[in-house]
């Protein structure tokens, strides 16, 4: 089976959509992607993994890509975390999970806070509890910038992200940017998630980054038993290397991995080195359940 596409159920109900890959006793993996992003920044890690035997899960996280908003304005981590782990209990058997930044995040606290024993292992992309604020501060100032008002043109958006990603070869407007922008009766063009997503993190005064959300996913981090691996962009502006001790402090049985000239969005600055990295790890990890 090859990247069909499903509709799962989060907390209370909430519809998520995902796609999934390979076959279908294989042992699950679910991959919750960054804010602002979709299921789409998955799909060649998704493949890679479906081709080694695993049942890649791939999902929209809520009031991202095609799944449901949430018409209350739940978008606290906890609210993530919560659908992660109602996706996680539907599965067959105990699902790895890879998470990157917002994933992440919710991972921690899915895992070391809400439903301890819900994952066979945490993959954890370029985020830990001590994120550096500053450069929290530049993702959100990026992605709060044209929530609300979008974009006269694909082409016009291109340019923002070219200008917020300047180590990258300058791109033209492609049919993949198209998906994730919706295009509204205005005949302007908006990010494919909720403006009161990113809203509710400024509320919150950066939310993962302020002394309250550090303790709360340090406490989580703390608990957590299961494999961990954390992956962290070797230029990162939101994962220091301080933080990455701090981190090996909470949970010192973790695997760690830092991808050369690779920033925050490690999925899509180095993929393959990426990919190569979670496979090793997943499988090192996973051997004896993918052949039993």
């Amino acid at each position: 089976m090859i990247d069909q596409s499903i509709t799962l159920a989060g907390k209370a109900g909430h519809e998520i959509a995902a796609s999934v890959d390979g076959p279908e006793l294989g042992l699950p993996v679910i991959l919750a992607h960054g804010g602002g992003q979709t299921r789409r920044a998955w799909r060649a890690v998704a493949h890679r993994l479906a081709s080694h035997g695993f049942r890649t899960i791939a999902v929209d996280m809520r009031g991202h890509g095609e799944s449901a908003w949430a018409s209350d304005g739940a978008y606290d981590i906890s609210d993530f975390a919560a659908d992660l782990v109602e996706i996680a209990a539907a599965t067959a058997s105990k699902p790895a999970l890879i998470g990157a930044s917002l994933g992440g995040l919710a991972g921690i606290i899915a895992e070391g806070k809400c439903a301890p024993g819900s994952f066979g292992s945490l993959t954890l992309v370029d985020v830990t509890p001590q994120m550096e604020p500053s450069g929290v501060a530049r993702v959100v100032g990026f992605m709060a910038a044209h929530a609300r008002d979008g974009f006269a043109s694909v082409e016009e958006a291109a340019q923002v992200i070219a200008d917020y990603l300047p180590h990258r070869p300058s791109r033209k407007a492609s049919a993949g940017l198209a998906h994730y922008l919706r295009r509204k009766d205005d005949e302007r063009f908006y990010w494919h998630w909720d403006p009161a997503f990113i809203e509710r993190v400024t509320q919150q005064g950066g939310g993962v980054s302020s002394d309250h959300g550090r303790t709360e996913l340090s406490a989580a981090a703390a608990c957590l038993t299961l494999p961990v691996h954390l992956i962290r962009g070797g230029s990162s502006d939101l994962v220091s290397l301080e933080a990455v001790k701090h981190f090996q402090g909470l949970v010192p049985h973790m695997a760690y991995s830092d991808i050369a000239n690779a920033t925050h969005m490690v999925v899509g600055d180095e993929n393959d080195a990426f990919g190569q990295s979670i496979l090793e790890f997943l499988l090192g990890i996973h051997e004896a359940e993918m052949k039993s």
